[in-house]
């Protein structure tokens, strides 16, 4: 599903009242909601929106917060998603700390890959070997990336996490990130995409040719889940389409 907004911030207030619904709903139904959090500058006004306007619509005890991807720099680097998060939402918030599964950075990249994995099966749906999230956030990349799968990167991969230690447009070598396999696990995946910047990207995803080692965001079709893209008129300006449904 596409969804269009006139900017982030109507993006934001409608992805916060998604997340408390769905967030919600699962705790109602299986007593935890799970979910993956994607970094960079825009999903902060959805976090930032969750502590201030939304802090007491969902019981924090029984949500699991973890991470689509993180670069291995120290947790006050403004480039640390958990930081970026932890001050936008955790510090406002009343959660247990045993309930933030953040990547350890102090690792070295493999060995963060390595713990991360054996994080995820302690939340394991088996068959498989980590949660299937009730809701994954996700960005987009000017080149087409999401998460940390970067244009080249492989497309066949048979495990959850993956060691990012190529040089992309000159961003940070050493990150790890989860792979498809866990995105397309998910009950649900956002997409926020905000800017005339991301709307080559954005038309190359949606409307261009299957090339998802050129385009990373393509690898994302949840098998048994609901993909939404909530997107601004700016990044959605090269979509000509009448029967996009705008929110």
């Amino acid at each position: 599903m596409l969804k269009i907004f006139k900017d982030l911030n109507e993006i934001s207030r409608y992805a916060a009242r998604a997340f408390v619904d769905i967030a919600n709903q699962s705790i109602n139904m299986r007593g935890q909601f799970r979910t993956a959090l994607s970094g960079g500058s825009t999903p902060m006004r959805l976090y930032e929106m969750l502590g201030i306007e939304f802090p007491n619509a969902v019981d924090w005890t029984y949500v699991h917060f973890f991470w689509g991807d993180e670069r291995c720099v120290p947790e006050d680097d403004r480039d640390n998603t958990y930081g970026q998060v932890k001050r936008a939402l955790f510090d406002k918030i009343n959660m247990p700390a045993g309930n933030i599964h953040r990547i350890q950075t102090d690792l070295a990249p493999a060995d963060a890959a390595i713990d991360y994995g054996h994080t995820l099966m302690q939340f394991a749906d088996p068959p498989l070997t980590w949660p299937r999230f009730d809701l994954v956030l996700l960005g987009l990349g000017e080149d087409g990336h999401t998460a940390s799968l970067f244009p080249g990167s492989p497309v066949e991969v048979d495990s959850p996490t993956l060691v990012v230690t190529a040089e992309y447009m000159g961003r940070p070598a050493n990150r790890v990130t989860l792979t498809q396999q866990v995105f397309n696990s998910a009950k649900n995946v956002f997409f926020l995409v905000s800017g005339k910047s991301k709307s080559t990207a954005l038309f190359n995803t949606l409307k261009g040719g299957y090339a998802p080692q050129k385009n990373p965001a393509q690898r994302i079709d949840p098998q048994d889940g609901e993909l939404t893209w909530l997107v601004d008129e700016e990044a959605a300006s090269l979509l000509q389409n009448p029967r996009i449904r705008k929110g």
